[in-house]
């Protein structure tokens, strides 16, 4: 895992949390280089689809020209929801790595190469600040 990245996602998931959204950040990476970034906007933008990982593939889109991020990996600090799933999947992205598990919904995955991320530098502030989103603010 590289720093640049986790950096990233914590610059991406203070900015949710700034806006009282759940606190999750996303990249897409293609060749070692961040092409997208997302962070949630959902309340703020009053958008059902303003997911971190949506936001980060649409951008990663634009930029390469391509709605298919074949070769591009996520980055994304909770593991994604259903919802975020399916655009992974469509997205054609293979490889997602994600820091935090909080699933607890009982919904079925599609079949995505998730792996956790073994993180030292900045996964107790994220997991920190996501418990403090969920726990003072939801």
């Amino acid at each position: 895992m590289n720093n640049k990245i986790l950096k990233e996602l914590d610059k991406l998931s203070t900015r949710a949390f700034s806006l009282k959204e759940i606190p999750v950040g996303a990249v897409v990476v293609k060749n070692d280089k961040i092409v997208g970034r997302g962070y949630n906007n959902r309340q703020s933008k009053k958008t059902v689809t303003g997911h971190a990982e949506i936001m980060a593939i649409n951008k990663a889109a634009q930029k390469l020209g391509d709605w298919r991020l074949d070769g591009c990996a996520l980055y994304v600090t909770l593991k994604p929801c259903a919802m975020c799933e399916e655009v992974i999947k469509n997205s054609r992205i293979k490889d997602v790595y994600f820091i935090l598990d909080n699933t607890t919904n009982n919904y079925q995955h599609v079949k995505l190469n998730y792996q956790k991320i073994e993180v030292k530098t900045l996964e107790e502030t994220l997991i920190e600040r996501l418990n403090k989103f969920f726990k003072e603010i939801r």
